[in-house]
């Protein structure tokens, strides 16, 4: 069985979308995930790449997520948008999110601490 290396993590306001895949690309689970369920679904995988599109909210999950062991990547979604294959989705933003995130070129914006959140909000 192959080992999972990448997970793209579609945030949205209760469902969230998660799209798993191996080193090769080649897609291993496809999930909804309620807020709820987020951290201890990410608990029970093996320490892996999780990226996610850049928002506010993005940068409390990539902490959380973070905090289990796992390698968060925030992606500016200017830059997911053309990953996209098919209709505007949840499922398809999570697959998009996780292909983009293997790109060697990509550019990632840095996990904020809850401080350097908390004064650019002053």
């Amino acid at each position: 069985m192959s080992e999972i290396t990448t997970v793209g993590l579609d945030l949205a306001k209760n469902v969230f979308q998660a799209h798993g895949a191996d080193v090769s690309g080649r897609v291993l689970f496809r999930k909804k995930l309620r807020r709820d369920q987020v951290l201890s679904f990410f608990s029970q995988l093996p320490p892996c790449t999780v990226a996610v599109e850049a928002c506010g909210g993005a940068h409390f999950w990539g902490r959380e997520i973070g905090k289990l062991g796992h390698e968060v990547r925030l992606i500016p979604p200017a830059y997911v948008k053309p990953f996209v294959k098919r209709q505007k989705n949840d499922a398809a933003d999570a697959e998009a999110i996780c292909e983009a995130a293997t790109r060697p070129t990509m550019r990632f914006v840095p996990v904020k601490s809850e401080e350097t959140q908390g004064a650019a909000m002053v």
